[in-house]
C-alpha cells in the first residue's frame, strides 16, 4: 500500500507554516502528499484571491506537492457541520491517505479551532458503510495535528520531525505568500519568529531544526532501527 499524507489547513499558508519542512521531506523521500485547504484565507489586506492562488502554486512547487484541492469554504466561516464533514470525508475516501494531519485544536483563530473539530469528525465519517458518501469507506490509521496558531500556546509535543535538511525549503515556500509576509507590515517579522520557532525546535532534539506535532493516539515503533533514531 502506498504511503500517502493528506494535510488538512485552514487557509493557504497553514500547512506551509506548521508543517512545511515535514511535506518537504516526505516529498524528497518518495511519499505522496496531498493539501487540502478548506479555505483561500481572503479577504486579507494585501491579497487577493488572484494573488494568493498564484503564492499557493508557487509555495506548492517549491515544496514539491502533487496534488492540492481548495475546498471552497468562506474564511472566517468555517465550522464543523455535518456537510462540511461530509465533504472532508469524501476527500479521505478519495484519496484514502495513511496519515491524516490537522491543525492543533487550541488557536486564537475560530477558523483554526473549528477546522481542527471538523478534520476529527471527517476521520471518523469517512470509514461509514451505510452512506451517500462517495468512494469507498476508508480510515487513515492515524491523524497528528500540526501548530500554526495565532496563541501563544505552550505546548508538550508527541515527537518533533527534523527538518534540518528541509528548513530552507519551508522559508522559501512561505515567503512565496508575498501578500501574507512580506507586503504586509504587521507580518514583517512572522517570517523570523517561524524560523526562530523551527531552531527552538530543533534545539529540544539536538538538531538544527525541527517541527512539533501531538497525536492523541498511540504510536507504535516497529523496528529496532526506529527506535534507536528515537
Amino acid at each position: 500500500m502506498e504511503n500517502i499524507a493528506l494535510v488538512v489547513a485552514p487557509h493557504q499558508d497553514d500547512a506551509e507554516i506548521g508543517m512545511g519542512g515535514t511535506i518537504a521531506a516526505f516529498r524528497q523521500q518518495g511519499l505522496k502528499v496531498v493539501v487540502l485547504d478548506l479555505s483561500d484565507g481572503e479577504p486579507t489586506p494585501y491579497g487577493s484571491v488572484e494573488i494568493r492562488a498564484q503564492e499557493t502554486k508557487a509555495a506548492s512547487k517549491i515544496l514539491g506537492i502533487e496534488e492540492r484541492i481548495l475546498l471552497g469554504l468562506t474564511n472566517r466561516e468555517i465550522f464543523d457541520t455535518a456537510e462540511n464533514r461530509g465533504k472532508v470525508a469524501e476527500v479521505i475516501r478519495r484519496i484514502k491517505p495513511t496519515v491524516l494531519f490537522a491543525p492543533y485544536w487550541e488557536d486564537a483563530h475560530p477558523d483554526h479551532i473549528q477546522a481542527s473539530a471538523l478534520v476529527d469528525g471527517a476521520r471518523f465519517y469517512s470509514k461509514f458503510v451505510k452512506t451517500d458518501l462517495a468512494f469507498e469507506p476508508w480510515y487513515p490509521r492515524k491523524q497528528l495535528y500540526f501548530f500554526s496558531t495565532h496563541l501563544r500556546v505552550r505546548i508538550q509535543p508527541t515527537f518533533i520531525f527534523d527538518i534540518s535538511n528541509y528548513l530552507d525549503l519551508k522559508m522559501s515556500a512561505i515567503t512565496a505568500y508575498h501578500s501574507q509576509f512580506t507586503k504586509h507590515p504587521g507580518n514583517a517579522g512572522r517570517v523570523t519568529t517561524i524560523r526562530e520557532e523551527a531552531l527552538y525546535w530543533g534545539a529540544q532534539i539536538g538538531v538544527q531544526a525541527g517541527e512539533p506535532f501531538v497525536c492523541r493516539e498511540n504510536i507504535r515503533i516497529s523496528s529496532t532501527q526506529a527506535l534507536c533514531s528515537l
